[in-house]
């Protein structure tokens, strides 16, 4: 019987070259459309995230407008600090903001006292959000997701969002003691973040290390590849993973880094941003990787011709991988006309757009 296990992303993610691209979008459920900014009225985010019903009709939306590939399941890669007890808000035009940041050896063995398996027992609204969109969806999969440790350190140490992430690449050099004990939480936290979705039904996952390009290759390969490999479920003895479905791994600036993004096989497919075309990305990353992406954001304010061949030519490019799935080289800006995104996917399934 069909089923999201057949669809066109999973079946990317697994390495069958399709005539046609399948396409989902990083950031399609929100504040783009017009629907979901009328259902958040008077709702915080973290709050909106995790009111089942609430969660599972926003992730739902772009599916019904857009008729892309593929859902992604609406949150925030901060929830499951929140369900581990961090005290955490999003404050609007500037995001994660963390009451207490996590700067010390002290502050990093009070943070760790919480286990990560008391975020498996708060999931029960993921769960149940989840179940809620696999259930309307039917073969259309749902991509589940979390923050890779480096990026969720970052916002930690650095009590919010910042350019350059310094306190948390200094923290990997002053104290590579406490750098370890906190990115091994965070990835245990990512972990069950991840299962929880997989159990409500998700089909795939993506890890987003959005801050990744910040590093050395050598402080990545030192203090980062290692845990982002946890948080994607190698824990099992023979390096394989625990995880049973396919795995995307995505960050931004990760050209020099980008073979390395792989975490040594376990991803299924890398993410790959607007700087590289993805025929010199699939070089680099070679014939066992799906790659992903890379529409450059920006060009979703050109006009259609422009914006048209550019769709064009970055799935002509991925055709030198051993599959591609069309996507963002980020996600989308709030101020995107919906419209465009439609006429995108309309494109990429090879229909008539004028």
């Amino acid at each position: 019987m069909p089923g999201p296990a057949d669809s066109p992303l999973i079946r990317a993610l697994r390495g069958e070259r399709q005539d046609r691209p399948p396409v989902w979008f990083m950031r399609q459920a929100g504040r783009s459309l017009p629907e979901y900014r009328e259902l958040r009225v008077g709702t915080r985010m973290l709050d909106a995230c995790l009111d089942p019903a609430l969660a599972a009709e926003i992730t739902l939306q772009p599916v019904r407008r857009h008729h892309v590939d593929a859902a992604v399941f609406f949150s925030d890669i901060v929830v499951p600090l929140k369900l581990a007890g961090v005290a955490v808000e999003i404050e609007p035009g500037r995001g994660p903001v963390f009451a207490d940041p996590i700067r010390t050896a002290s502050d990093v063995k009070r943070l760790i006292r919480t286990p990560p398996a008391a975020i498996t027992d708060a999931s029960g609204p993921i769960r149940e959000a989840v179940g809620i969109v696999a259930a309307e969806l039917g073969d259309t999969p749902i991509i589940g997701f979390a923050g890779a440790p480096f990026t969720l350190a970052a916002y930690l140490i650095e009590g919010g969002p910042s350019k350059e992430h310094l306190r948390a690449r200094a923290m990997m050099h002053a104290d590579p003691a406490s750098w370890h004990l906190l990115a091994t939480w965070l990835a245990e936290v990512a972990e069950v973040f991840l299962d929880a979705q997989v159990t409500g039904g998700a089909s795939a996952v993506q890890l987003f290390d959005s801050w990744a390009g910040s590093l050395s290759p050598a402080d990545y390969r030192e203090f980062v590849a290692p845990h982002s490999r946890q948080a994607l479920g190698a824990r099992t003895g023979d390096g394989s993973s625990e995880l049973t479905v396919p795995r995307i791994h995505f960050g931004i600036g990760t050209g020099p880094i980008l073979d390395d993004m792989r975490l040594d096989g376990l991803a299924d497919a890398v993410g790959v941003d607007w700087r590289l075309p993805l025929d010199e990305a699939a070089a680099v990353l070679g014939p066992d990787t799906t790659v992903q992406g890379n529409i450059d954001p920006a060009l979703l304010q050109a006009p259609w011709p422009v914006l048209a061949a550019h769709v064009t030519d970055v799935i002509e490019r991925g055709r030198a991988a051993r599959a591609h799935i069309l996507n963002l080289g980020h996600g989308v800006p709030p101020e995107t006309d919906p419209e465009v995104l439609t006429r995108i996917v309309a494109l990429a399934h090879g229909e008539d757009v004028a």
